[in-house]
């Protein structure tokens, strides 16, 4: 059956309200917590994201506060909720799309931040299996592409290394980002990704 399209214009600058900020590489985060609060963004996190940002002083809503539900099975269930996938993947310029977020409270998060496990670097250290397996990542890779498939509206970020790059275009646009550095940031978000699934396979393969 053929996916029904949708004809819609994405617009040039999208202001961020909300983002939602989990990962596992920390460095940097604390100064874009910051930065954003003071651009008026309100900050979504997990676990040991939401334990640094919190303890930095910042305001910060768990995301567990967002989805009604907790942290299960040592975190390898937290963010794969509709509150969360809604929310990223939400058109905002269909009417069904808002009424259905409208409806079941799910708030719209206009910036991801989110880096991933570090699979490849556990993997080539030698650890054994079930620990290489443990740092597959589930959550951040299918948060990452729906955020990147919706670029129209969600601005993703991977990499620390694009954290200045970010916050420098919000400053200079009251606080949005331009479609052409979401459509950039979506691009190095899938060839994220598919690097990381082709190491995961790879190893399996080896395996």
């Amino acid at each position: 059956m053929a996916i029904a399209s949708r004809n819609f214009s994405a617009p040039d600058q999208v202001k961020i309200r909300r983002a939602l900020l989990s990962v596992f590489d920390k460095k940097g985060l604390i100064d874009l917590a910051k930065a954003l609060h003071e651009q008026g963004v309100e900050l979504l996190s997990t676990g040991g994201s939401s334990r640094a940002i919190s303890d930095a002083g910042l305001p910060v809503r768990d995301v567990s506060d967002v989805t009604g539900f907790p942290e299960i099975m040592d975190g390898r269930v937290k963010t794969l909720h509709p509150g969360v996938h809604g929310g990223l993947l939400g058109i905002r310029d269909a009417e069904d799309h808002v009424a259905a977020m409208e409806e079941h409270g799910i708030p719209a998060i206009d910036m991801l931040v989110v880096n991933l496990y570090p699979f490849e670097e556990v993997m080539k250290s030698g650890a054994e299996s079930a620990t290489v397996v443990e740092n597959i990542d589930i959550g951040g890779p299918a948060m990452l592409r729906a955020a990147a498939k919706n670029h129209a509206y969600v601005t993703v970020v991977t990499s620390p290394d694009d954290y200045s790059t970010v916050l420098e275009e919000m400053a200079a646009q009251d606080g949005a980002t331009t479609l052409a550095t979401r459509q950039r940031l979506a691009q190095a978000t899938y060839a994220r990704t598919a690097a990381y699934d082709s190491a995961i396979s790879n190893w399996m393969a080896a395996e």
